[in-house]
């Protein structure tokens, strides 16, 4: 498959690595030699880059976009987006997809308006990440939360502490036919494990559960975390776009003050979140004393979502000395991520990260319907679907074989999800949610493809 991507900033140099660990045709396009400069130099992936505007119609004849299978406008102007993608559409480019700042553009109603301007998928960072932060908030104890298949299956990330049970015990004694649960994946320092039956959960890892919601409480009870008290009251600091989504998408029981520090700002705010239970406070949410006069102590959730990474993570610090169990940082700065995380600041929220991975999951060469990728570990989640010709339904899960670095977490059959087990054997129809560390989620077409390719499948859908 032939993929241009236009735009080598963070979201497309991310795509591309991404996508060039796949036997993918890449060629990465920007005028700024400086931004294509790391990717070639190093040697470590396999693509092509170019020199030339995304929006030049000769850059774009010579970067081979008449015969491209998808273009990717990723750039971070809306307008050149936009621009880039009707013009490979009108010299031949198969399908496009470009990166927007307009939450006007996703909706529905406007989806045939972009297919007859050439424009076959829009990606907007900012309501994906709003939806981050908010499954973030449902749980306080809960450093990552993640619905399966409308529900059937959920995954915790959660931070163990002095008070976990689950800790220094075998996986295979603590992980049977009758626990509730899988261990699919922990963070522990800079590494992350997809552990076996041999492997322990260890005290300061971040341990990935996956269970049903109805055991939910059970996994609470477990990992020690029973004092944490449920979200009702949030305070954000910082009014852009991402804020104005979260609020939006907030529950009616949620109570929430914005604190922005610009007045012209916090006057739009006003007219666009016309809510008597949103308090908009015009201050520098940096200031101690303020955040303190609106509350702060008496806050379950704080999310700093300003576009200073540094001022986000200092933020969430304080938060946390203050009492705050909950804490959400925006964080811009992928380098930052790791060290975010070292700080103990709670969830992390990386935008561009989001968007890449959410447009890598349009190109997986299997019947992947939700990919995910875990912020602060090096794994990806996904789901499967399984079907008549699939390896994976031919045996049971522990005759399966499959690869180091992989397990299986759950299943939904009919509707119904279950934890897999070895004896487990996957039937076609099942929806398998398997993890991997990061790179690996190719290695598994084998078992799960069918012989047409779901790529192509993609293809057909930008369309309908």
């Amino acid at each position: 498959m032939k993929i241009v991507i236009c735009g080598a900033g963070a979201v497309g140099t991310h795509l591309a690595e991404l996508l060039s660990r796949e036997n993918q045709d890449i060629i990465l396009i920007d005028e700024n030699p400086e931004k294509t400069a790391r990717l070639t130099q190093t040697g470590e992936y396999d693509l092509m880059t170019l020199n030339v505007s995304p929006t030049s119609i000769s850059g774009l004849k010579e970067a081979g976009v008449p015969k491209a299978d998808l273009v990717i406008a990723v750039t971070p102007e809306e307008t050149r987006n936009i621009t880039c993608c009707m013009l490979a559409h009108a010299l031949g480019a198969a399908k496009t997809v470009a990166r927007v700042d307009n939450a006007e553009y996703t909706r529905p109603h406007y989806k045939d308006l972009f297919q007859k301007m050439g424009i076959n998928s829009i990606i907007y960072p900012e309501a994906l990440a709003a939806r981050e932060i908010l499954d973030g908030m449902k749980r306080s104890w809960v450093r990552q939360y993640w619905e399966v298949h409308d529900g059937a299956l959920v995954m915790l990330g959660i931070k163990l502490r002095e008070t976990a049970h689950v800790i220094n015990i075998k996986l295979k004694d603590l992980c049977n036919q009758d626990t509730p649960y899988h261990v699919v994946a922990v963070k522990r320092g800079d590494d992350t494990i997809i552990p076996g039956g041999n492997d322990m959960l260890q005290l300061g890892d971040i341990a990935y559960f996956m269970t049903t919601k109805k055991h939910i409480q059970y996994i609470r009870e477990v990992v020690g975390k029973e004092d944490y008290t449920d979200v009702r009251n949030v305070m954000i600091m910082g009014g852009g776009r991402t804020t104005v989504h979260v609020a939006e998408g907030m529950p009616d029981f949620y109570t929430l003050k914005i604190i922005e520090q610009n007045e012209e700002r916090c006057m739009q705010l006003n007219e666009i979140l016309d809510d008597s239970d949103i308090r908009i406070i015009q201050g520098d949410g940096r200031d101690t004393s303020l955040l303190l006069d609106e509350g702060l102590k008496d806050m379950q959730a704080f999310a700093a979502l300003t576009p200073e990474t540094e001022t986000n993570i200092l933020a969430c610090l304080a938060a946390k000395r203050m009492g705050v169990r909950k804490t959400v940082a925006l964080v811009e700065n992928m380098d930052y991520v790791s060290m975010a995380e070292k700080l103990d600041i709670g969830t992390i929220i990386n935008k561009k990260m989001i968007a890449a991975s959410h447009i890598h999951q349009m190109m997986l060469d299997t019947d992947v319907t939700n990919v995910k990728r875990l912020t602060i570990a090096n794994a990806d989640v996904a789901e499967f679907l399984a079907n008549e010709e699939s390896l994976i339904t031919k045996t049971e899960v522990k005759d399966l074989r499959l690869p180091s670095g992989v397990t299986l977490g759950g299943l939904v059959r009919d509707g119904v999800g279950q934890p897999i087990y070895g004896n487990t054997k996957i039937q076609a129809g099942d929806i398998v949610v398997l993890f991997c560390k990061s790179g690996l989620i190719k290695n598994m077409d084998r078992y799960f493809s069918k012989p047409t390719s779901a790529i192509s499948r993609f293809i057909s859908s930008l369309s309908n």
